[in-house]
């Protein structure tokens, strides 16, 4: 049971959509709710069942539930298979959890852009006058790294005499599945591998096919190496 904030009269909602500024969003957050000492909600949205997410998007949600446990969020509120506008939803749980606070992505591509804009935000303020919003922008930082890769593709990890390398074709010695994210203006298969191993994200370079990080696959390799 987690234990009461010390100010109840302030509840924080973060909306996150899939993309690489959902957890600067979260950390923002958590920053504003530790100040406050109030409750911190996260929210996503998606029409499709949870079960039927690709890997790429269930990706995301498990970091962001790994963020959650790590900021002590007080509950990580999924709304998947849902039919309802996102401004609806949003209000929905406003007004569940008695939000007193919303922090939007400002550059998300996702239906939480449209929120950005004015005739989407007048919607949302009238459906929740009570609540104030924070819309912030996309760090420029992770700005310069969209453009630095492809979109992802499925793709898995066998292991050789050699280490690890990449397929994009399922096999029975298929180690793990995950999403390829290639690095732009290259003919070589260079770029990131990210997979889930024991519930948590792994992510390691790809080099002309191969896995350049075998210790972040198996760490224990390390230690033998050591021996």
């Amino acid at each position: 049971m987690k234990k009461a904030k010390g100010r109840m009269d302030e509840s924080i909602l973060v909306c996150v959509y899939y993309g690489p500024n959902g957890e600067r969003l979260i950390r923002r957050g958590a920053k504003i709710a530790s100040m406050l000492d109030c409750p911190l909600y996260i929210l996503t949205v998606d029409s499709l069942p949870y079960d039927e997410l690709d890997a790429e998007k269930s990706a995301y949600i498990d970091r962001w539930k790994e963020l959650a446990e790590e900021c002590d969020v007080e509950e990580f509120v999924i709304r998947d298979n849902e039919k309802k506008p996102a401004v609806k939803v949003i209000a929905e749980v406003a007004r569940e959890h008695h939000i007193t606070q919303i922090i939007i992505g400002q550059t998300a591509k996702s239906r939480w852009e449209e929120i950005t804009k004015g005739s989407f935000m007048n919607v949302l303020l009238r459906e929740i006058p009570f609540v104030d919003f924070h819309v912030v922008s996309c760090d420029r930082a992770i700005k310069g790294l969209e453009g630095h890769f492809e979109k992802g593709v499925r793709a898995y990890i066998v292991e050789d005499e050699k280490g690890y390398h990449l397929l994009f074709t399922h096999t029975k010695q298929a180690k793990y599945e995950g999403i390829f994210f290639k690095e732009t203006g290259t003919d070589f298969n260079n770029g990131v591998f990210k997979f889930m191993k024991h519930n948590k994200m792994v992510q390691v370079h790809i080099t002309d096919d191969r896995v350049t990080e075998p210790t972040k696959i198996y760490p224990e390799l390390k230690e033998e190496t050591l021996k």
